[in-house]
């Protein structure tokens, strides 16, 4: 990897840091900046390995969705919540499209993603209230792009789809079940190292 790539990587675990500091001394604007910072960073990195096929814009794009999503999770309105939802599905959404472009797709991880897929909503479904609708649709999406990611056949790109599906679960257990700085400070290292390989998948 170049310099560029290697500062990009540090700069995001930098900025992880700064951010679950500030979050756990309630700092919102180095909560902020650092968050943001961080998922600046995942962008950057991709941008220093090279943007120079379909594959590589796709996740480009997914990433950079995933920096508006960010920006909008920092609030803890509803409205704010709302949107980032949205920017994360469209993130999803460009994942899946993306992987589906290289991958082949096997049957056999349809079975267990679809047991998890129950047994998430069967956990979820006495916390969400009017969120129903909106959190099916997001765990088929992301559901999806796991299942997609499996077909690429990239350690990368399969391992980072699990971790942003390990690091999706702390997220609805932090917002529907049982808020905690705990949530955050466990689901956020999934959650940037999960952009961190996809970004690495541009090699």
């Amino acid at each position: 990897m170049t310099p560029a790539a290697w500062l990009a990587i540090a700069c995001v675990a930098i900025l992880l840091a700064v951010h679950l500091a500030a979050e756990a001394r309630g700092a919102r604007l180095a909560r902020a900046v650092g968050k943001v910072g961080a998922s600046l960073a995942f962008v950057a990195l991709a941008l220093a390995l090279g943007v120079d096929t379909p594959f590589d814009r796709g996740v480009l794009a997914g990433l950079a969705l995933s920096v508006v999503g960010d920006a909008l999770l920092l609030s803890s309105a509803r409205p704010a919540f709302m949107a980032g939802l949205v920017a994360f599905l469209a993130a999803h959404v460009v994942y899946a499209a993306t992987f589906a472009l290289v991958g082949h797709a096997a049957a056999w991880p349809a079975l267990p993603l679809g047991l998890a897929l129950v047994a998430v909503l069967r956990w979820l479904w006495p916390h969400l209230g009017g969120m129903k609708g909106p959190v099916v649709a997001y765990c088929l999406v992301i559901s999806a792009m796991l299942w997609l990611a499996v077909g690429v056949g990239q350690i990368e790109v399969t391992l980072g789809a699990v971790l942003f599906y390990l690091s999706d679960l702390t997220v609805a257990r932090d917002r529907f079940v049982a808020p905690a700085f705990v949530n955050r400070l466990v689901g956020l290292p999934l959650y940037y190292g999960a952009q961190v390989l996809f970004a690495l998948a541009v090699r």
